[in-house]
């Protein structure tokens, strides 16, 4: 019986920034492997190997998209064995904390021969600043998309039925969990579940709710309370001892934009854009945040207003992105031609003989 894979987004390009979720599977994961490396596509061939090895084997495992480049991973983490692969130098620089203990550094910079990469240290240099110029922009006009986002926000909360909102809550959960409580204590997830990507946004919902009987798709203007829905279902769950799974927006950092529930086969999530779903499968049902929204036609010009200037600067970053993108993947291809595929290659076997 061969395992299970479900991907998530490694990082996000947000309006607060780049992030990741990777903080609790370090601190819980019972072994984390972390590869210094220089930028590289390469390592995403022997972590999928890796991976693909535990499936055959039998076990679940998570793996984590990079956004620049599809199809292309930066971690894996291996579940019922508890185990943490992660690209832990570029563009995110994670450091061990176990020295000694239940983290290993795995360096991967004597595989590069150093005569090839100096034909390219001019480029390499040149394109690095390049990439790094487009990315602070690209950040800048993600956060200046949040404000506005923002702006939009405050427009529908000031005309939203919120004791309304309150009892649909309330009901959702009474129909989600009855009087269902398990003698255990919750096991808290927290993921991405997309990102502003090079060629747009980019969510693995499909992926995520695989395995769920039941998916609420929650349908509501910006400002309207999904997230606030979401957070008190998930935190009933986990009062009820239910474990939880979290997945975050790939924009707003404090904003939920997915919760799982396991033991329940269910899962609820934002089905609005830029992760825009319809009922497609038995199992499915809307949940319309949208009627809880008194009719405002003042309000709703200003929001006509507010929602062009979000789109346009939406675009600014989405363009930022892809200048990015390609930037820092020629970075990776050049340092790439350099690599010693025999080493590489020796360092995943010997990896792949611990498994």
């Amino acid at each position: 019986m061969t395992g299970t894979i479900t991907h998530f987004m490694g990082m996000a390009y947000t309006g607060g920034g780049v992030r990741h979720k990777y903080e609790d599977l370090i601190k819980d994961a019972s072994k984390v492997y972390f590869f210094k490396t220089p930028p590289t596509k390469e390592l995403s061939s022997g972590l999928k190997e890796i991976g693909l090895q535990w499936v055959k084997k039998g076990f679940d495992i998570e793996c984590f998209a990079d956004p620049l480049v599809p199809d292309s991973i930066d971690a894996v983490y291996v579940k019922e064995a508890n185990v943490f692969y992660l690209q832990a130098s570029h563009p995110l620089s994670i450091e061990p904390t176990n020295f000694g203990s239940n983290h290993k550094v795995i360096p991967l910079y004597d595989m590069y021969e150093g005569e090839k990469l100096s034909e390219q240290g001019g480029l390499i240099r040149e394109y690095v600043l390049k990439s790094e110029q487009t990315l602070e922009r690209a950040l800048t006009a993600l956060n200046e998309a949040k404000k506005i986002h923002d702006d939009w926000e405050v427009l529908n909360i000031n005309r939203m039925n919120w004791d309304k909102h309150i009892e649909m809550t309330e009901d959702i959960i009474k129909d989600l969990m009855g009087t269902l409580r398990l003698n255990k204590k919750a096991k808290i997830s927290n993921r991405l579940i997309g990102s502003l990507t090079v060629g747009g946004a980019k969510d693995f919902v499909p992926s995520i709710t695989r395995g769920s009987h039941r998916r609420l798709l929650i349908k509501g203007l910006p400002g309207t309370g999904k997230s606030t829905m979401m957070k008190a279902i998930g935190q009933e769950a986990e009062r009820r001892g239910l474990d939880v799974l979290y997945g975050w927006c790939g924009l707003d950092p404090r904003s939920v934009d997915l919760v799982v529930i396991p033991e329940l086969m269910v899962s609820i999530f934002d089905s609005t854009p830029p992760h825009e779903y319809e009922i497609e499968r038995t199992g499915d049902e809307i949940i319309d945040i949208a009627s809880l929204c008194a009719k405002d036609e003042e309000a709703e010009k200003k929001i006509e207003e507010v929602k062009y200037t979000y789109t346009e600067k939406m675009l600014d970053a989405r363009g930022y992105m892809h200048s990015y993108g390609d930037s820092y993947n020629l970075v990776r291809k050049w340092v790439d031609s350099s690599i010693s595929q025999r080493k590489m290659q020796d360092t995943v076997n010997n990896l792949l003989l611990e498994i």
